[in-house]
């Protein structure tokens, strides 16, 4: 072969190459379902998030927040309707316990109101363990934050 042809030769190699390796990347995150327990993890870190974000009178991020912890409540139903020895399904567990205090804590929100946000709030973390009894995890307590966690987020609205 010639030498000139050569780095000519090895980038169009490359070139052909790439779509195969595209086309399994992509076909492998298509079949993708996070765990339940991931996102539960990723609940609790909305929830504490939420709290930082009421207490700081962000409104705004509150309410980004209470939208969060719903997507995340969301995806919990879908990929897994039914988990392990769960009787009652994901859905509708958290349609009872959690859909009413999340409903009362976007009002405490919308109205601005920091002790109807405090007291929801708390319903709201009452919802969480109600949930974490009726399915056998009972020893995953939620409570309020009592430290913030996150170093690197201005709760503050910055008006």
């Amino acid at each position: 072969m010639n030498a000139n042809l050569l780095p000519l030769s090895l980038a169009l190699g490359i070139v052909g190459f790439l779509p195969a390796c595209s086309n399994h990347h992509t076909a492998h995150h298509e079949h993708y379902a996070p765990g339940l327990g991931e996102i539960m993890a990723q609940s609790a870190v909305r929830h504490a998030k939420l709290w930082f974000a009421g207490r700081a009178q962000n409104w705004e991020l509150a309410a980004y927040e209470i939208d969060e912890l719903h997507e995340g409540f969301e995806d919990a139903g879908k990929f897994h309707p039914n988990h392990k020895h769960i009787r009652q399904p994901i859905p509708e567990l958290i349609t009872d316990t959690m859909e009413p205090p999340l409903a009362q804590l976007e009002k405490a929100i919308e109205a601005k109101n920091l002790a109807a946000f405090t007291e929801t709030y708390d319903q709201l973390t009452a919802g969480c363990n109600a949930c974490h009894q009726r399915t056998d995890f009972g020893f995953n307590i939620v409570t309020r934050p009592s430290f913030n966690p996150f170093a690197n987020q201005a709760f503050e609205t910055q008006n």
